[in-house]
C-alpha cells in the first residue's frame, strides 16, 4: 500500500471512529434529558401542572436534536475541507 492510501484510511477510521461517543451521548441525552426535565419542572418549577412540565421536556428534547443538528453540521465542514497542506502538495 501507499503512503498516502495508509494515511488516508488512518483518517478514515479515526473519523468513524470519533462519531460513535457523540452518537452515544446524544442518544443517552434524548432519552434521560426530557423524562428528568419532565419530573423535574413538574415538582419543582410549575408546582404540578403537566401540561406545562410536558412543553418543558418538547422543549429539552428540541434542544438536544438542534445541538446533535449543528455538531454534524460542524464535523462535516472539517472533514470536507482540504487543509492548507494538501493545498500545497496538489
Amino acid at each position: 500500500m501507499s503512503e498516502q492510501a495508509v494515511a488516508g484510511k488512518v483518517v478514515q477510521d479515526a473519523a468513524t471512529t470519533s462519531q460513535l461517543p457523540k452518537l452515544i451521548f446524544f442518544t443517552l441525552s434524548l432519552g434521560i434529558v426530557p423524562i428528568t426535565s419532565y419530573f423535574g419542572s413538574l415538582k419543582y418549577l410549575w408546582n404540578g401542572n403537566a401540561t406545562y412540565s410536558a412543553f418543558t421536556a418538547v422543549g429539552a428534547a428540541n434542544l438536544i436534536l438542534v445541538a446533535y443538528i449543528v455538531t454534524a453540521i460542524i464535523d462535516d465542514k472539517t472533514e470536507t475541507t482540504p487543509s492548507r497542506d494538501t493545498k500545497k502538495t496538489q
